[in-house]
């Protein structure tokens, strides 16, 4: 018996409650029939603020060695001391392949001797020619031997200068490939050696930013394999657009200290062309685009009034407007389509 009073208790409130909620849309409808029969719109609106923005430019680049070579000798020959291990790093300066040279060694030292004879007859000639004991024309012939065999031993020596390999700049060295004992030609590549302390960073950027940049801009950028920006500066700019890609190369400054990045790496860019500390920005859904310009519908005196606009950055969900708004203008951001010149507005939300 209980039971049944219980399901009957439940029944009569589960009645009111439904009949409360009826009662209530029936009283939302009549109030929107009332606004609707008096012509006003229901809108949502937003208050314009200054407020500051920078505009920015997204491009793809490449990382580079600062300075590179292909380490290959000048002549033919034979390697016989290779001073290096592959991925270490070297001076500048250090003797990196030394080739055989003992073939013009031995001709220096031929060179040698006879600059010391023609030196020594030189000496004698001298003391004979102030007694007329012999011709000037003697001393000068003996001269003019001791110049050609001095002129012979910087010969030989710029050909074994060519036998060495030295590093013109600090850097490191990469995997080589030949081994020592090897013939070797001018074509042959023994290694490379690569500065990536700093790096370069080249990207390119549309012509019509060619404008906004400049040397000493910061720039980031990420690379794959990292969740963190890193940074540079550029210090170079292409002086013209390349006709083909009507595009502008830029060269920036990389430091590399840790050596985390690596030279031929992609990096997405990110360039900051300008900052503009009081913009106007507005919620990209209230502009209107028309057949020749852009409108907004401005909320005054409680009405709708339509106001052309010129925008200029855009991001995410917002849009500059540079001529046309002032701050605190408001404007709608819902019911615009619906909206006429005039029409009375009621606001719903103010964002």
């Amino acid at each position: 018996m209980s039971l049944i009073f219980v399901l009957l208790g439940m029944t009569a409130i589960g009645w009111l409650v439904a009949h409360k909620l009826k009662k209530d849309r029936e009283l939302r409808q009549q109030q929107l029939l009332a606004r609707r029969g008096s012509g006003v719109l229901q809108v949502d609106v937003f208050v314009v603020k200054p407020r500051a923005i920078q505009q920015t430019l997204d491009a793809s680049g490449t990382l580079m060695s600062n300075e590179w070579i292909n380490l290959q000798p000048e002549v033919n020959g034979r390697i016989t001391e290779l001073n290096f291990r592959e991925d270490s790093h070297v001076k500048k300066g250090t003797l990196l392949v030394k080739l055989f040279d003992g073939d013009l060694q031995a001709q220096l030292q031929k060179l040698q001797a006879q600059l010391s004879l023609q030196q020594l007859t030189l000496q004698r000639q001298e003391k004979l020619l102030a007694i007329n004991g012999i011709s000037q024309q003697d001393v000068d012939n003996t001269r003019n031997q001791i110049a050609s065999i001095q002129a012979d031993m910087q010969n030989v020596k710029a050909q074994i200068r060519k036998t060495e390999i030295y590093a013109p700049f600090d850097g490191v060295i990469g995997l080589r490939n030949v081994s020592l004992g090897a013939m070797v030609t001018p074509a042959t590549v023994i290694a490379t050696l690569q500065q990536i302390d700093p790096l370069k960073l080249d990207f390119t950027i549309p012509e019509k930013y060619a404008t906004l940049i400049d040397t000493h801009v910061p720039i980031s950028f990420r690379t794959a394999g990292y969740d963190q920006d890193f940074h540079g500066y550029i210090y170079a700019i292409e002086p013209q657009i390349d006709e083909n890609t009507r595009t502008l190369r830029i060269r920036c400054h990389v430091p590399n200290p840790a050596q985390k990045l690596l030279p031929g790496a992609y990096a997405d860019v990110k360039l900051v062309l300008k900052k503009i500390p009081q913009a106007l920005m507005i919620p990209t859904q209230a502009i209107i685009p028309t057949t020749r310009d852009q409108q907004v519908v401005v909320y005054r005196n409680g009405k709708a009034s339509f106001v052309n606009v010129q925008t200029g950055i855009r991001q995410e969900d917002f849009i500059q407007v540079t001529h046309g708004l002032a701050p605190g203008d408001t404007v709608l951001i819902t019911g615009m389509m619906q909206a006429r010149p005039g029409v009375p507005l009621h606001i719903n939300q103010v964002r």
